[in-house]
Order: structure tokens, then sequence, then C-alpha cells
């Protein structure tokens, strides 16, 4: 995993040329929610250079300002920062409700509202205002990058440029080339991401990209054995193996049941035969709540209204070793299809982008490796990922 991370990470498979990027000197956010927020903070401090935040009212705009001015104050109070740096960023973050104030910009990265129509939109009207060599970067993390750019007069511009949460902590991004995705842009693309200290992984725009299409496997599972009637519980300790940071439903509850409901709906429709895709689930998402906490905010268990929604683990579900060995199975056969279907170029980027991106145990050298030494690579598809097989440490 050390290798994989030193050296594949920085030479990223399927990169163009650094010389064709094109420099970027000041950078646009479309929205000023959390997400956006972070991203122009994030911006800021690393790119040094101006960031313009736009959203659909001067109200939103300043709750954005308004949240970065607090974050760099916040920073100086630890002393991570100091007051003239934290003036000089300050300086350089300006808000508009008028696009004009975008059109000397070289980047503009979109975190709007997760649908189509709102992102074709937004980039459309922002298109009328930058420079042809203006990139426009989308943070989808499930719609169609091409299906986003297809309204635009030059859709070559628009590349996907997918965060993980939260934006300042998590290493990975995933740069996502659509077919018609320009070098110059995806080059680009990947000298920010650089520039950001991030790592990047280069993909197709296929569903889920990489991380989120095998976490979203992972979690539609762990739902499945749920309404088969497994218990929380069970499912939690089904998979523990993996060696995970965070179970299923704790995952669940940290990026919003709504959200998780969405992810598992969106790959369910790009295959319904191997995304499952939870009732149940909704409904937990209407409730709002999975996870027990005391007041400090600790684990204390599941909710007790949550268990009565899925049936309390009352059913005749699998066993815990049926329940593991069926998502082993189904990594390995998603993870092969991945590499089938060009998705990524080599093994090594799904790995890196799990370890980056999912926290997937180090030790264990990255997914593939590990599935082939479990041998879910064999009993899935007859074969494994590297020969001979790469060696994890033991932990």
């Amino acid at each position: 995993a050390f290798n994989l991370v030193q050296k594949h990470a920085k030479k990223p498979s399927g990169a163009p040329d650094k010389a064709l990027a094109v420099p970027v000197t000041k950078v646009g956010v479309l929205g000023a929610g959390l997400m956006a927020s972070q991203f122009a903070l994030l911006f800021l401090r690393r790119l040094e250079i101006p960031v313009v935040i736009t959203d659909v009212s001067q109200e939103r705009i300043d709750k954005g300002l308004s949240y970065i001015i607090g974050e760099l104050d916040k920073l100086v109070e630890k002393g991570r920062l100091s007051t003239d740096d934290r003036n000089r960023y300050a300086g350089n973050l300006s808000g508009s409700l008028d696009y004009a104030a975008f059109s000397d910009c070289d980047w503009v990265i979109e975190a709007v509202f997760e649908e189509l129509k709102i992102k074709q939109e937004v980039f459309a009207e922002l298109e009328k205002h930058v420079s042809e060599n203006c990139i426009l970067a989308t943070n989808t993390s499930s719609l169609s990058v091409a299906e986003i750019g297809s309204k635009l007069a030059n859709p070559e511009r628009v590349v996907g440029f997918h965060f993980f949460n939260p934006v300042a902590v998590m290493p990975l991004v995933e740069v996502v080339r659509a077919p018609k995705s320009s070098d110059q842009a995806v080059a680009t693309a990947m000298n920010v991401a650089k520039n950001l200290r991030k790592t990047a992984v280069i993909t197709s725009d296929s569903a889920g990209f990489v991380v989120n299409r095998l976490l979203g496997y992972l979690l539609g599972e762990a739902m499945r054995a749920v309404d088969e009637g497994a218990s929380f519980e069970q499912v939690s300790e089904a998979i523990a193996p993996l060696g995970l940071p965070m179970n299923p439903f704790d995952l669940l509850e940290l990026v919003g049941l709504k959200v998780g409901a969405h992810v598992l709906d969106s790959m369910h429709a790009f295959s319904s035969d191997r995304f499952y895709a939870s009732a149940n689930l909704h409904k937990l998402a209407e409730y709002g709540k999975l996870i027990d906490r005391d007041a400090k905010g600790n684990i204390k268990g599941y909710d007790k209204k949550a268990m009565e929604i899925v049936g309390n683990g009352l059913g005749k579900g699998r066993s815990s070793e049926e329940i593991f060995e069926s998502v082993n199975l189904g990594l390995a056969k998603e993870v092969k299809l991945m590499l089938d279907e060009g998705v990524v170029q080599s093994a090594q980027d799904i790995d890196l982008g799990m370890i980056m991106g999912a926290a997937w145990p180090f030790h264990l050298g990255g997914i593939t490796p590990y599935l082939d030494r479990s041998g879910a690579s064999e009993r899935a598809f007859g074969g494994t990922f590297h020969d001979p097989m790469i060696i994890g440490i033991k932990g």
C-alpha cells in the first residue's frame, strides 16, 4: 500500500500531458452552501488566488461568506493561521449574484443541488460569461458528467471533480473524464488537484465512479440483509472483518440517510440486478434517525424506532458467514466489471481510490489484493487481480 500511495499516486494512470493544463489564476464556485463554502475555503488556502462564490440569493451568498470568514477566524484563534494570512485570504474572497464576476475565472466548480436540470442551467448561464478556455468542473457524485455538459456550446471544457466529505480532510478527488472532456480540461483538473494537495484518480463517466460504486454496493447489501431479517448488529459484525473504520449504518448516518437512499437508488437504476435499493432505507430517511446517541454525541446503540421500522431483526435472515461471503463475492465481481468496462485503467487505481476515499485499511494493501488473498476473486470469476498475489501486512 505504501508503494501504491507513494508511486502510483504521483503518476496517475491516464493523465494527459501536464503542459496542457490551463494556468488557474482565479476560481469560481457555483453555490454557497456548506459543501461549496468548504471548496472556496480550500481554494483560498491552497491556491492562494481570488475566489468568487454565487448562489440564488444575496442572503445565501452572505451566509456562505460568513461561514468562510468564520472558519479563517477559527484557524487564527487556534494558532494555525497568522492574522496577515487570514486578511490576505479574506481579501481574495468575494461573492456576487452577477455571473459577470466570473468572467476572468479560469476554473469554476459547481456544488449546486444534485439535480441534472439545475446543474445544466447554471453551467449554460455561466458559459455566456466566461472565456472559452475556462474549465467547468462538476462535483456531482451520482449524475452523468456528459449529460451535465450536454447543453453547452463547448462541452469539452467540462470535467468531473468529485471531492469526499469532509473536504479539508479526505485526500481523494475523483477526476471524471466524460467522452467529450478535452485533454486540456483533464490536465487542468489534475493540476488543480495536485495544488490542493489531493490525490487524484482518473475515472470514466460511469455510475458511482469508483468509490461510490463500491460503497453503494456494500451499503445496499447491508440493507438487503436487514430487510431479509438480520439485525443492524448482526450485519455490522458480519462485515467487520473487512476492517473499514465505520460499519455500514454509522456510515449511512454520517453521509445522511436521504443521501444514502439517493445513492442506492441511483446505483439500482444503473443496474437493478446488482445494486439493491431499500424501501426501508427511505422510511428511515423520513424518520431521520438510525443511531442513538448520548448528550455528548457518543453512540449508545441503534434507535428503537429505527429498529421497529426495519422489523427488529426478527426475520429468518442469512447467517453472518453467508452475508460476509455474499459481500466479498459481489465486491470482486464489481471490481472485475469496472476493469472490464474501463472505468479506470488499472486495479491500482481502484485500490488507491478505496484507501484514500473510503479509508480502506492501509495494511490490507488495497481492495484487490485483499479480494485475491481471501479467495473471493477466484470464486467470483475464476482468476485474480494480481499475479503473483500481493501479500498484505499482518496487523
